[in-house]
């Protein structure tokens, strides 16, 4: 959960009079969710954030489902999805549901012509490779390899990368993202055993606001459909803002790995959550330290969750010929484990340095036609082999 942030100049007290040198009033715009019951944050504009010159096309965007009704085991080679300099067209959807959809992205330039609105959905970007700045209402975050980027829905958002290398994983989400409540106190603040806390959190830099008037382009997603409109002042005019909703960053590699005598399960891993789904992070970390243990996960079935795990780097034990970018899909309802001999050859092992990414989904994943484009082959047989 987010905590009170406060950045650039507003007025003492909130919805009353704040004016500019020369007399005329800076134009308050409260920026909430959940009607007025979830976090909201007052902004402060140069200009009226209602200044509609034009709705011009709209286009569907909804992904083309390919499986519906899924129960077989993939593998997919995510770095096959190919670099493209725009950034909304470069996001591939692979899997999706109701509740949220999963897509990569290799974006090769920055966003220079448009912004983009997702009045949908949370999103949350795990920058795999490459680096830059976001640019929001609330500023610029800067960003690097291992940054989850959380932005929450409606945030007008503009991605500047500082090269062509990038390649994204991104997760949209129908319901707010926030932190495991469980390590959370009454008040909100991250426990002692929280396996990260606020110092970890990176949230937005106050930049100069962009005080302009003309035709500025912002595409907006909404039921699927992106809207095209322009608007006529510049949406990061902000001056000012304050209060609990913005978009923040957090590296994989800041989350405390909790380990214990004998495996532990995936929710030690859980770094974010929804009413719908959860995020969990494996990073580097010391094996169990019983003296019969056994490292590596025991075979479990998925009786009510999806597992979506996506491969960031290093060894990843569990798995056989499993390389960077790729993501494996395990569908509710049938058991699956470690691979043939990985099991018994992590008995004594020290410790790991794998990094990956993992959705637990509570209501089962579609596949895409773009899904099936990078589909390794026959991934369900592979603990036969």
């Amino acid at each position: 959960m987010p905590f009170y942030q406060k950045s650039g100049r507003i007025p003492h007290k909130r919805h009353t009079t704040f004016r500019k040198s020369d007399g005329s009033l800076y134009h308050e715009e409260l920026f909430g969710t959940i009607g007025f019951d979830g976090m909201s944050t007052l902004l402060y504009h140069e200009h009226p954030p209602t200044m509609v010159k034009e709705v011009l096309q709209s286009t569907d965007v909804a992904p083309k489902i390919a499986v519906d009704k899924n129960m077989k085991a993939y593998r997919l080679e995510g770095f096959k999805v190919a670099p493209n300099e725009d950034y909304l067209a470069s996001r591939v959807p692979v899997l999706t549901n109701a509740d949220l959809t999963i897509s990569l992205a290799a974006p090769s330039a920055s966003m220079e012509s448009y912004f983009y609105k997702n009045a949908q959905n949370d999103e949350l970007v795990f920058v795999h490779e490459g680096s830059g700045a976001l640019h929001t209402q609330m500023g610029k975050l800067d960003f690097g390899p291992g940054d989850y980027l959380l932005i929450p829905r409606g945030m007008i958002q503009q991605f500047h990368f500082d090269g062509a290398e990038n390649r994204l994983f991104i997760v949209e989400s129908a319901s707010p993202i926030y932190t495991p409540k469980r390590y959370r106190n009454w008040f909100g603040q991250l426990l002692e055993h929280s396996p990260y806390c606020e110092r970890d959190l990176r949230t937005p830099e106050a930049v100069a606001p962009v005080n302009a008037l003309g035709d500025f382009d912002i595409r907006v997603k909404k039921q699927d459909m992106l809207h095209h409109y322009i608007y006529g002042s510049h949406p990061f005019d902000v001056v000012g803002w304050d209060g609990y909703n913005y978009p923040y960053a957090f590296n994989i590699k800041d989350f405390e790995p909790i380990t214990g005598r004998v495996h532990q399960p995936p929710p030690v891993h859980q770094t974010f959550e929804t009413n719908a789904f959860v995020v969990c992070s494996f990073v580097p970390r010391l094996y169990d330290y019983h003296p019969e243990s056994i490292p590596a996960p025991y075979n479990h079935s998925n009786i009510d969750s999806d597992e979506v795990l996506y491969y960031v780097d290093g060894d990843f034990m569990s798995r056989n010929n499993i390389g960077r970018g790729q993501i494996t899909l395990h569908p509710a309802g049938i058991p699956h484990g470690p691979h043939p001999g990985t099991y018994e050859g992590s008995i004594g092992k020290k410790g790991t340095e794998e990094y990956a990414v993992m959705v637990d989904t509570f209501r089962p994943l579609k596949l895409t036609e773009q899904a099936l484009a990078l589909d390794a082959g026959d991934y369900h047989k592979s603990w036969m082999h």
